[in-house]
Parts: structure tokens; sequence; C-alpha cells
């Protein structure tokens, strides 16, 4: 016969080891400044946990010790939530508190491929010959050719999974996420000069779940939207990015989207659109001019450098763009784009307008050339609209046509922009739109000495646009 204490002998037997039943989730990479030997990686679990790490090698049966991770814990509160398509549990805590995990690898071989695999104190997948959860990733090389995806406004759901794919088919060195991420503040438009945002933190768990199965093997360097204005962790709102995600933190302290890295002959550069937003401007002026200060230094910087031929800036507002929903950014074209055209920037791309368009290359806010291959050091910066990466689609202010390849329409289109504090739009008749689309999609670049051909292509992997930017 069981006595109650062996019963709870045998219970306290069988019970997991803490932490056993918390398994990670939503991995995500990301390089440092030097892709060639530092990759970031990052995770979540959904609870508090002792000791987790990261254990990486060159083979995936022999993976080295284990390297310690960060952890970030986000507090949200529910007062400051209205989830869009659930309800909270009526007995939920006041407050809910997702983990965030970041590991940095440096000192790793260019050109390398590695496994690794995610633990913590009581949960060892390598004890448990787990090797369905190791992952890999590979460095950069030194030189030579590669491609890289862009896309912005994914969101969560199939057309953002759809995405996804596109970019696993191709394979990309690295994916480049621009704002618009996980719609966790999904109706900020209805109310441009308002901080009175609908939100439901936890939807940042479906983003990375959803995302895991692309991001944990192909890097995704990210850039901050007005969505991801959060204005609930910290005065600037940038509280929730630093939590999730660990880009290479080269501008100043907090910075989170300002940053900049080179991959092979390409310089990079994030920015945060937010710090010269018009129309949304709860983050209006936010660096006090240091982002501009520093974007006019790194432009410079990389210009001097013989290693960088072509440079791309990427951000989340259009700076020119026909788009209905939010239009062209005023206070870019008045602030950055004046450092575009004194440093040659090559290729700028965005998102916020949930469709795709392409300008001509445009300098001192004109266009400059209409057909042919670009030489961005003579005919100027080429602007991309790339947002169809997965949300509900917009339409081209004043129904402009569309116009891409094998349905082209030689037509002016209209630009709307906002002056500083107006919410009147400001009209304008255009003749640089030269490829607008209304569909999903990606663009993809691919890199080669002296050239960037820039394809964007449609939802069945379609191409509706290419263009050769080719510096003389």
């Amino acid at each position: 016969m069981t006595t109650n204490l062996s019963r709870r002998a045998l219970f306290r037997a069988a019970a997991p080891a803490a932490g056993a039943t918390l398994r990670p989730f939503g991995r995500h990479l990301a390089f440092g400044a030097d892709p060639a030997t530092q990759v970031t990686v990052s995770w979540q679990v959904p609870g508090k946990v002792t000791g987790p790490y990261v254990r990486f090698g060159t083979s995936p049966t022999t993976l080295g010790a284990p390297i310690a991770a960060e952890v970030r814990p986000l507090e949200s509160k529910l007062s400051w939530q209205q989830p869009e398509e659930h309800d909270f549990p009526p007995h939920a805590p006041a407050t809910s508190t997702q983990y965030y995990l970041h590991a940095k690898l440096t000192g790793l071989a260019p050109g390398t491929t590695y496994h690794y695999v995610l633990g913590h104190a009581g949960y060892d997948p390598v004890a448990a010959d787990r090797l369905g959860e190791v992952a890999s990733f590979r460095t950069a090389g030194t030189s030579g050719a590669f491609t890289f995806t862009a896309a912005g406004e994914q969101g969560v759901g199939y057309n953002a999974i759809a995405s996804n794919s596109r970019v696993a088919d191709l394979a990309p060195a690295f994916h480049l996420a621009l704002g618009g991420l996980s719609y966790a503040m999904h109706e900020p438009e209805d109310k441009p000069a308002s901080e009175d945002f609908e939100y439901d933190a936890r939807k940042w768990d479906s983003f990375f779940a959803q995302n895991d199965p692309v991001a944990s093997g192909i890097p995704w360097l990210v850039t901050p939207g007005h969505r991801e204005y959060e204005k609930f962790h910290d005065s600037t709102g940038n509280g929730g990015m630093r939590a999730r995600f660990a880009m290479p933190d080269n501008a100043w302290s907090g910075s989170t989207g300002i940053y900049s890295w080179r991959y092979h002959n390409v310089g990079f550069l994030s920015l945060d659109a937010g710090d010269v937003c018009y129309r949304f401007p709860a983050k209006l002026g936010y660096t006090a001019g240091k982002q501009l200060k520093w974007l006019d230094a790194q432009l410079g910087k990389f210009r001097a450098d013989p290693a960088v031929e072509f440079v791309v800036v990427y951000c989340n507002h259009s700076v020119y763009s026909t788009g209905d929903r939010y239009g062209a950014e005023r206070g870019a074209q008045e602030k950055w784009a004046p450092l575009f055209d004194k440093h040659g920037v090559d290729l700028v791309l965005t998102a916020h307008n949930r469709l795709y368009e392409r300008t001509d290359p445009i300098k001192a806010g004109k266009g400059t050339k209409k057909t042919g291959v670009v030489n961005p050091k003579t005919d100027g910066t080429t602007y991309v609209t790339a947002g169809g990466g997965g949300q509900a689609l917009d339409a081209f202010y004043r129904k402009a046509p569309e116009s891409y390849l094998g349905h082209e329409n030689d037509s002016a289109a209209t630009m709307k922009s906002y002056k500083k504090g107006s919410t009147t739009p400001t009209v304008a008749l255009v003749t640089w739109s030269r490829v607008r689309y209304r569909g999903y999609g990606l663009v993809a670049v691919d890199v080669t000495p002296g050239q960037l051909t820039v394809r964007a292509l449609g939802e069945a992997g379609d191409k509706i646009d290419e263009v050769v930017l080719r510096r003389g």
C-alpha cells in the first residue's frame, strides 16, 4: 500500500527540474559591426530562467563550452494594453514579463558555417541529444559577390509567413527588416498627433515565433518605425527595441536603431526616422541633433574608406513616395536628403507605405534620369519603398496607376507630405515615381564588385522591377 509520504516522494522524483519546461523560442541573429567575426544570437524564453547560454562550434555534434547570455526582461502592464484579437484571461496578473536573451559571439572565423544550440539551467538539449534544436549561421567572407533582401511592414499572419518563405528561398547573406515589425502597436495611423496607441505586448511573442525558422539562420538587421515607438518603457520610446534586439551599437548609447556596419564592399547605415518625422511627432527631435551629426560623419567615413564602393541607407519612413497612407517624410527630405546628396548615397531602402515603389535617381529633390543603368555618382540616389512584407496593402495617392515590368505606365504621380506642425498634407505632382506596384513582395539586391542589381519580387517570386546601379 502506498502511503501519502511515499506518494509525495514519487511526485518529487517525477517533477521536472526548474527551467526544464521553459523552452527557448524566437531565435534571431544579427551581425556585429564586423560581420566576418561577430554575430549576436538572440532568443526568448516564456519565463524566468537562470544560467542561459549558447553553445556553438563548426560541427553540429561538437559544440563548445556554454557562452553566457545577457537577460533583458521587459515588463508590460495590462493597463497599457488593448488586445486586438483576444481578451486577457480574467485571472491574469496586472503585469506580464517577457524575457529576451542575447549572446554576443566574437572572434569568429570569416566565411565559416557555425552550428549553435540554446539552453539554461535545467534545460540542456545537448545532454538530451536533441539535435533537432541545433541551428546554424554563416559569417561573412572578406570579399566576393553576395545577395541581401529587404522588406518592411511584416506583422504576424499568413502573408508574413509567405514573406519569410521568399526570404528562405533566396537564402541571402542577411535580411533588412525595414520597421513595422510585429504590429503590436496596431492602430497609430488613426491618431498621428497622439500617443494614445492601441498596444498588445505579447504580439511580439508571435512575431518572433513566426520568424524563428528563417531568422535563426539568416541574420536580420532591423530598423525601427513609428509602430516600434513604445512610450511605456522609457522616455524615448526605445526601451522595447533595446530589450528585444541587439544591433551593432556604434552610434551612441541607447540609440537602438541608429548604427552602421560594412559587408564586403557595401557600407550600411540604419536610421531612426522618428527623429525627423513630422507626421508622427512623438519622437521628433529626440536625439537633439546627434543622429544628424553622426550621419554626416559616418557617411564621410564610408566615402573615405577605399574598401567601400557603395553606401546603402535603410530606415522605416519613405523619404520619397507617392503612397496614399503616409506619403513622403518631409523631415527626412529636409534634413537627410542633402547629406545623401553630399556624400553620394547610392540606395535608400524604406517601408512605411505598404506597397512597392522605386524612384528615378534623385538629386536636390528632382529626378535626373528615367531609364538605363544608374550611375549614382552623377545621377543621384535611388529611393525604394518596400513595404509589402505582410500587412494589409495601401494604395497610391490619388489613385496613381501601377507601373511595373510588363505593365509600364509612364505617367506623373502625386506626392503628399506634411510640414512640421501641420496635419494637412502638402501635395505636389512628381515625375520621378518610376515603378509602382500594389502587392506583397520584397527587394533582393545582388552585389558584385562595382555593381548593385536591385530586384523587386512579387508574391510568386516573379520579378516586377530591376535596376542596375553602377558607379562610374
